[in-house]
């Protein structure tokens, strides 16, 4: 396999000329809870959405103290109560929110007012399902991060949307065509009329794999497109991956225009001390979570 080194990397990247690296992403302050705003999205006001920061719950210690898991040993009180504030935040109540159940797949469901409150009010009667997408308004589609790539996806033609997790397992496997073929098949959506955007994820500097991780990306992608991917790791036998070029080219290949995608310039792991970072904290942390919605 070959590699480059870093500076034909971000030569690479000013070739591809992607139009909105920077910019794209501000912390705003909603019912005194801060929240990440993506500019792309702002001015489209049939939709609401936000990502969400360590920053005003109310739980503590470690998950201290926005966190939205309950899968994690926090007390689910807290975590509940966690989620009706970023609810009120967003404007919308947690009844209304329906929850992806994340384990790396690359699987997507399409979700309705059947739906509604699962997996924050009331159990789930789904699993495995990484990415979700409605055309419903009132349906807040819920997905957790914790460096994990947020692909978000809004239709302005048709009024549908989706949101996927996308790590490293999902990213090889496409989770962002999955996602962008089922809103096509449900929704006749033309991903020429998509606004996507990759949402706040670990950067290609805090992001080191192993070979056996690499090697999966040159497998999944061409020569040339693995090289803007897979960098030359900082200790012998890593690599540093860039998770967020991966997801680009896959929704290029997919068919979404390339001035119609958005990269968000804020990395997880630089920013741990108001985002949860699985690998910042070695593990020791809560859950962000990113929202979208019809109005």
């Amino acid at each position: 396999m070959k590699y480059i080194n870093n500076m034909q990397f971000y030569q690479n990247i000013e070739q591809i000329k992607r139009p909105h690296f920077t910019d794209t992403v501000h912390l705003t302050e909603t019912c005194k809870t801060p929240l990440l705003q993506f500019t792309p999205y702002e001015q489209m006001k049939f939709i609401g959405h936000g990502f969400s920061t360590k920053l005003g719950g109310v739980s503590s210690g470690i998950y201290e103290s926005m966190n939205l898991s309950f899968t994690l040993e926090d007390n689910p009180e807290n975590v509940s109560k966690n989620f009706e504030i970023i609810a009120k935040a967003l404007g919308m109540t947690p009844e209304q929110m329906v929850y992806s159940k994340q384990t790396h797949t690359t699987n997507v469901m399409k979700v309705d007012a059947s739906h509604a409150g699962m997996g924050v009010v009331r159990e789930r009667n789904f699993d495995n399902i990484d990415g979700l997408i409605t055309n419903e308004s009132g349906i807040c589609l819920v997905t957790s991060y914790a460096d994990c790539v947020p692909l978000f996806f809004v239709n302005p033609k048709e009024k549908c949307i989706g949101t996927s997790h996308s790590g490293w397992r999902g990213t090889v496997g496409n989770i962002a065509e999955n996602t962008i073929k089922l809103m096509h098949k449900e929704y006749h959506s033309n991903p020429k009329d998509l606004i996507v955007f990759i949402g706040p994820s670990i950067c290609a500097n805090c992001y080191e794999v192993s070979e056996d991780v690499a090697t999966q990306f040159f497998h999944a992608f061409s020569e040339d497109e693995a090289q803007n991917i897979v960098l030359p790791g900082k200790a012998e036998g890593k690599f540093q991956l860039n998770l967020q070029m991966a997801n680009y080219y896959h929704m290029i290949h997919a068919g979404v225009l390339p001035e119609h995608i958005y990269i968000s310039d804020v990395c997880t792991c630089c920013n741990s001390d108001i985002l949860f970072s699985h690998r910042a904290t070695h593990g020791k942390r809560g859950t962000l979570c990113g929202f979208l919605y019809l109005k």
